[in-house]
């Protein structure tokens, strides 16, 4: 079999589904290479992430991995979520196949730029390494700012 029976539930019976008009935090990326896109909603209260939702266009791996990241992060607290890795929803599904791991790396992804979104929204300060893999000009920027 492709995917575990965890996938497929996930896929068929996806949790948290749809859009949350009134979001704390909105994070939306892309694979122009699969076509596959993910929109995550967070809402937070005190420091938890209280409710959260996404919108996937794509593959069934695509929808499984915005799935259980959405119930993995549900009732966390918001720089919790920012640990989630796409390892840890790659084993919570039981695996995915190789060409499939992208999707894994869009959830984590999303819900990193949910978090940023609500950090810019209340002017929390964050490490923007976070939301950067090192080769864009935030970064550059970031340090000389703070080497100061």
């Amino acid at each position: 079999m492709l995917y575990s029976e965890k996938v497929m539930d996930h896929f068929r019976n996806p949790r948290n589904v749809g859009e949350m008009p009134d979001a704390d935090g909105i994070g939306e990326v892309g694979n122009a290479k699969c076509g596959d896109i993910m929109r995550m909603y967070i809402k937070v209260k005190d420091n938890i992430i209280t409710d959260v939702k996404f919108m996937t266009f794509g593959c069934a791996s695509a929808i499984a991995t915005s799935s259980i990241a959405t119930e993995m992060i549900k009732g966390q607290p918001i720089d919790k979520a920012l640990e989630l890795s796409n390892q840890a929803v790659v084993e919570a599904l039981g695996g995915l196949p190789t060409h499939k791991i992208h999707c894994s790396v869009l959830a984590e992804e999303a819900v990193k730029a949910a978090v940023k979104d609500y950090y810019d929204k209340h002017n929390i300060k964050y490490d923007q390494k976070l939301y950067c893999a090192g080769d864009c000009p935030c970064v550059h920027e970031y340090d000389k700012k703070n080497s100061d």
